[in-house]
């Protein structure tokens, strides 16, 4: 049964009703937030405060009730892009509305009002609570509807085509290789959704026993004709505000990284012992693994790094925080040098001593070839297949990751656009232009 609204949170919906139609009625009358000066920020900042205490308040008592609602008593799996639509439309006023968010998308950064900060307060909500939480990581982990639509051409020609990586099926290895060659591999939107895709094809297809992910060659001037494994996020995407929350950085962690850890969502024969189909992954790093890229490393089962290439999380130097890192990182490196290289933008070189805590093996550029189809090899089997299960099940739970990704939705939400963050993706920007 539906957890009912609570008579006292009753009387509590219509203020934040209108709290939020003032926000609107006072954003409307000012300018830009760029633009403003610092009495009008102080006043929109105070609107926006009072409106999104209404909603922590409202959602704390209710956000079962209010999931049970969007969802039909749990019987509907949504995405949160989906979610996120279907609270706009039944409680106006809780999160933007489509039209807020189209009307953002065509504005740079800097120019945004911040409504994604409120989709943040929504979904914390929602992963805080075990019961709709839990419901909501599951509907992250069912492939998607494109990748539905694309496996019977991928079973059948064994290749996709996609505008960020290409998708090959080899002698039972799915070969996922980035190729954002103009640049580095540095993450978007687009990138998000191939890769999501790219991982249900290759957990869909009985015919892939093991996953590779691999840069490409690249045709960025200072790289061109080299191997790069990924530049992290696209911080040009994000100045011009083309990095979104929803479709971008929670959708990542909870996407395909997570299906990475956990596998996909089937409910087909086999179901009965195991609800997700799991398969084993390598990545092969060239180059460098930066931000994004580095986060990468921690979900795989085995990771080839050539000699010459070099790890970094430079995400708090950006002002932002590096997925999820601040989860896994500690568990492989220890407490020290984790904060060494999140807080303090410690750089990791291959050839050092203490890369091998980020990787399985480091070989000479020439000989990364023979090493990546060596473990492919070695991460082709079923007891491979069922004690990777059991350590993904030991070291990472799923209540700690959903409890984790609570606080990144409305955190991160918050980092994106803050001030600092907007001053130097915008300094990058203008130098990258």
């Amino acid at each position: 049964m539906t957890t009912a609204v609570r008579e006292d949170a009753r009387g509590m919906w219509p203020s934040l009703a209108e709290a939020a139609a003032r926000v609107e009625e006072l954003v409307a009358s000012l300018p830009a937030p760029g633009a403003r000066s610092p009495e009008q920020r102080a006043e929109a900042t105070r609107a926006h405060d009072e409106a999104r205490t209404l909603r922590v308040r409202f959602l704390d008592e209710n956000v079962d009730a209010v999931y049970d609602r969007l969802t039909d008593e749990r019987s509907r799996y949504l995405r949160t892009e989906e979610l996120v639509d279907a609270a706009a439309h039944a409680y106006p006023g809780l999160v933007p509305t489509a039209a807020q968010l189209a009307d953002e998308r065509t504005k740079p950064q800097a120019a945004k009002e911040g409504h994604e900060i409120d989709q943040g307060i929504f979904l914390r909500a929602v992963l805080r609570s075990a019961r709709s939480g839990s419901h909501l990581m599951d509907a992250m982990l069912r492939p998607t509807t494109r990748a539905q639509r694309l496996l019977p051409h991928f079973q059948r020609v064994g290749a996709v085509e996609m505008e960020t990586l290409r998708l090959e099926r080899r002698d039972g290895v799915a070969r996922v290789t980035m190729c954002r060659g103009d640049c580095l591999n540095a993450e978007d939107d687009r990138q998000v959704d191939d890769m999501e895709t790219a991982v249900d094809l290759a957990l869909l297809d009985p015919d892939v026993r093991v996953g590779l992910v691999r840069g490409g060659e690249m045709t960025h001037p200072h790289y061109e004709g080299r191997r790069v494994f990924s530049a992290g996020i696209n911080l040009k995407a994000l100045s011009s505000g083309g990095i979104s929350l929803v479709d971008f950085l929670l959708r990542r962690e909870m996407g395909y990284i997570h299906k990475l850890v956990r596998g996909v969502f089937h409910e087909g024969p086999g179901s009965w012992h195991s609800p997700r189909i799991e398969k084993p992954w390598v990545a092969a790093v060239d180059g460098f693994a930066i931000g994004g890229g580095c986060q990468l490393m921690l979900v795989f089962d085995h990771v080839i790094a050539a000699s010459d290439a070099y790890f970094s999380l430079p995400a708090a130097q950006e002002g932002i925080i590096p997925g999820a890192s601040n989860f896994r990182l500690g568990r492989v490196t220890g407490p020290r040098i984790s904060r060494q290289i999140i807080l303090g933008g410690r750089r990791i070189e291959a050839s050092e001593p203490d890369a091998r805590l980020l990787v399985d093996e480091v070989v000479e550029p020439d000989e990364m070839d023979a090493a990546v189809e060596r473990s492919l090899t070695l991460m082709d089997g079923e007891a491979v297949l069922a004690n990777r299960r059991m350590l993904n099940h030991a070291e990472e739970s799923p209540d700690e990751f959903r409890r984790y990704m609570a606080e990144f939705a409305l955190q991160q939400s918050l980092r994106i656009y803050g001030q600092d963050v907007i001053n130097k993706v915008g300094r990058f920007a203008a130098r990258s232009a």
